[in-house]
């Protein structure tokens, strides 16, 4: 069977022209036409006919324009070829179990055989008048860089490989880990139990076993590492829980009160959920919690809906200006049906799952999408049962979750298989039931916390392969316990919550962006102090006038004897009020002045005289020469006797027998 070259050119159609011709002569019909397939013009033969002299044109335009051809031509394949170069590749004296590289090679001189085939047939076509119109022919494929490598003889090479290969993706993991340079910022003396980030790395807040909550601006703090603000939200209730909103402009605190608040960036109360009635049996009936809190939770998108967990055996969903009334009620079961009390919970990364663990040792899980009556997801012997779940979290992915509980294991779990963990690690001591854990940014790694145990010396923060579930690094952090912890995603910097009240910064000078990279630079400002001298003061109170020491008095009462004086103050002059003291004329022009100086000053009144002197003084007077009261009362007044001066005391009275 003879085989032709295949190549993609015009596709013309043989029209018949007697036909159109015939159709012509009828006239064309009025209305709205006929109904049919419409009658080929006579244009349509005309395209396909080339005239030589638009071939000369096209040809001079070339010549004058410097070009070869208008456009591509489209590549032909000789098929009867490219079946014979395969057919003696397959024929040839090569093993059946040829290596990659080899059918590598195979296939590069195919495609090899296919170009020079193309070449071929481009000249040849470019001796045809016509321009032919078509597809391009696919690109060779790229060569595999894994193929290109020698196959090994033994299979010890082959295990050494895979054990360096391993090597490799842990070095790599560990080069993730931002850790060359750590800052401590002190909150108090006691433990750390919470710490949160808000999403742009602007701040930190962290929350003890004191009850205080302290917020930290690494934008405005310097080397010093104090916070701006620390108060007491909920008053002697010790914080278990913080969490930002998605958008940073509030922060959720859980307590160990019923009633959880919300508070704003610089922590004034923004609301207050109710608190329930501890009297009645059926949770559903009250409005509000009625034992004291666990944990709590921020929804992903939705910016005003967060989620708490109660010693009450329920997680409710709330409404951030409704919180009067929760919006949703989770009723935690255990397998007999009896109530269970839920230590953690959170949402997925979607936000269309709410988890909880509970104190059985059960994780559970329920759509958010649905009502909230069975669980979706459920595993009852998930950890031990009567040990806290202390924290569980989800991945940025959303197919894994890591649990941590105080049965001293952390668990990987895949949702799409909950029946099983993936992955377990023993002997991670907490003592803490709100020791946590969280993924890394890109879900390579799981970064836990672990507590002092006896005999051990500092506290750890453990990193693992989420791959393989190695452990790729581990954190001395401090000499005592490590219970939360915190990978920010946008600021790459890791931060640790111990629990002698101090909080570790991780930060890699390359890798990490701002946070604390911005305060450690910033030199710490001096405030200008007064200096002044004390001198030892020695009390004698005994002592004489002149060996005694003046005691010394304070600024104030120095500045106010200052103002007094004149002279210290610099009293500016005073306004003029007489015409006294020389500064106007001695006598004056009017009469106020006249007045003063011929009568007030004339006679002036001692004020220092006793006032019985000055009256006694006109007595010998008055008796010589009554002018007003004596002449009056002259017949009925009796004979004034005056007590001498001599005297002392009182004079007293004889006894009457």
């Amino acid at each position: 069977m003879n085989r032709k070259k295949i190549t993609f050119g015009k596709i013309s159609k043989s029209i018949c022209t007697e036909t159109s011709a015939s159709e012509e002569k009828n006239e064309s019909p009025s209305g709205f036409g006929i109904f049919g397939k419409k009658d080929i013009e006579e244009s349509s033969s005309k395209i396909i006919e080339i005239n030589p002299a638009d071939e000369e044109e096209t040809e001079n335009l070339k010549k004058v324009m410097g070009m070869s051809e208008f456009g591509k031509k489209a590549k032909s394949f000789d098929v009867e070829e490219m079946v014979e170069h395969i057919t003696k590749s397959l024929n040839s004296k090569k093993p059946i179990k040829s290596s990659n590289n080899e059918i590598n090679k195979d296939l590069e001189l195919t495609f090899k055989s296919q170009e020079s085939s193309e070449n071929n047939v481009d000249d040849d076509s470019n001796e045809d008048d016509d321009d032919i119109i078509g597809p391009m022919p696919p690109p060779a494929p790229p060569e595999d860089t894994k193929s290109t490598k020698k196959p090994t003889k033994n299979d010890d090479s082959d295990d050494s490989d895979d054990s360096e290969s391993d090597e490799e993706e842990e070095t790599q993991l560990v080069d993730k880990i931002p850790c060359s340079h750590e800052v401590s910022m002190t909150h108090g003396v006691k433990a750390i139990t919470a710490i949160a980030a808000d999403p742009s790395g602007a701040r930190l807040a962290s929350g003890s076993v004191d009850y205080d909550v302290s917020f930290w601006d690494f934008s405005g703090m310097d080397s010093s590492l104090k916070s701006f603000r620390t108060l007491q939200p909920c008053e002697n209730h010790p914080i278990k829980c913080l969490q930002y909103s998605i958008t940073g402009d509030v922060i959720l605190v859980i307590s160990g009160s019923a009633q959880a608040k919300v508070l704003d960036r610089d922590g004034f109360e923004k609301c207050e959920t109710v608190k329930g009635d501890q009297y009645i049996t059926d949770m559903a009936r009250t409005k509000g919690h009625t034992a004291g809190l666990n944990c709590g939770a921020w929804h992903p998108f939705i910016k005003e809906e967060y989620l708490t967990c109660s010693q009450d055996s329920t997680c409710r969903i709330w409404a951030l200006y409704r919180p009067k009334g929760h919006k949703q009620l989770i009723k935690c079961r255990a397998s007999n049906g009896v109530k269970t009390i839920p230590t953690t919970c959170a949402y997925s990364k979607e936000g269309s799952v709410v988890a909880c663990g509970c104190i059985d040792g059960s994780i559970q899980m329920w759509d958010h999408r649905k009502n909230f009556i069975n669980p979706s997801l459920i595993h009852r012997t998930a950890h031990k049962n009567g040990l806290e779940i202390s924290s569980i979290n989800f991945s940025y992915i959303g197919n894994l979750l890591a649990s941590r509980s105080c049965d001293d294991t952390l668990k990987l779990w895949d949702l799409r298989i909950f029946k099983e963990p993936i992955a377990e690690a023993y002997g991670l001591f907490s003592r803490y039931d709100t020791t946590d854990c969280m993924f890394s940014p890109d879900d390579s790694m799981l970064i836990t916390g672990e507590s002092l145990a006896k005999g051990q010396t500092h506290g750890r923060v453990l990193f693992y392969d989420t791959k393989t579930f190695n452990l790729v690094n581990e954190i001395k952090v401090t000499n005592s316990h490590v219970i939360k912890t915190l990978w920010h995603p946008k600021l790459n910097q890791i931060f640790v919550g111990c629990g002698n009240g101090v909080v570790k910064a991780y930060y890699d000078m390359k890798k990490s962006l701002r946070g604390a990279k911005l305060c450690v630079v910033k030199t710490k400002h001096k405030k200008n102090h007064i200096e002044m001298i004390s001198t030892q003061q020695i009390i004698t109170p005994h002592a004489l006038p002149l060996f005694r020491q003046d005691r010394p008095k304070s600024v104030r009462k120095q500045m106010e004897k200052d103002r007094l004086d004149p002279v210290k103050s610099r009293r500016p002059d005073l306004p003029i009020t007489s015409g006294q003291g020389g500064r106007v004329a001695s006598s004056g022009g009017t009469l106020s002045s006249y007045v003063i100086r011929n009568l007030g000053l004339s006679k002036r009144i001692e004020d220092d005289q006793d006032p019985r002197e000055a009256i006694l003084k006109y007595a010998k007077e008055a008796e010589e020469n009554p002018y007003w009261i004596a002449p009056a009362y002259k017949k009925t007044q009796p004979k004034t006797i005056f007590q001498d001066g001599d005297d002392e005391g009182p004079s007293k009275k004889k006894k009457t027998e």
